[in-house]
């Protein structure tokens, strides 16, 4: 299991964001966020969570588990087709509309070229 720590620094890069950015979206204080990245707080409020949880673009159980809140590792007890929407939409993220529908009809195309 990653530390939460770990999880949210990993992700916030992911995201190409300082902690100052994070502070400014969600109010929560720079200090706090390099606390919580640096495991100095272990279990912080569901409501902070939730927040970091949909700026990342992640399941608030994945930060849950992270931070040893629930004990069963969400991302096993996913199927297959979850882990690939789910990668789908992550990598969607700053698309265009018409972007996104391009991605759509190449999915359409695969599939009829399996038949």
């Amino acid at each position: 299991m990653n530390k939460l720590g770990e999880t949210l620094k990993s992700l916030r890069n992911l995201n190409s964001l300082t902690l100052k950015e994070v502070e400014l979206k969600l109010g929560i204080s720079n200090a706090y966020l390099s606390q919580l990245e640096n495991d100095k707080v272990k279990q912080p409020s569901a409501n902070t969570l939730y927040k970091l949880a949909k700026l990342y673009n992640v399941d608030l159980d994945v930060l849950l588990y992270s931070a040893g809140i629930i004990e069963e590792n969400p991302v096993k007890k996913r199927s297959e087709a979850t882990k690939f929407m789910n990668a789908i939409a992550y990598s969607s993220s700053g698309l265009t509309k018409k972007q996104k529908e391009s991605v759509l009809d190449y999915l359409e195309f695969i599939k009829s070229r399996k038949k």
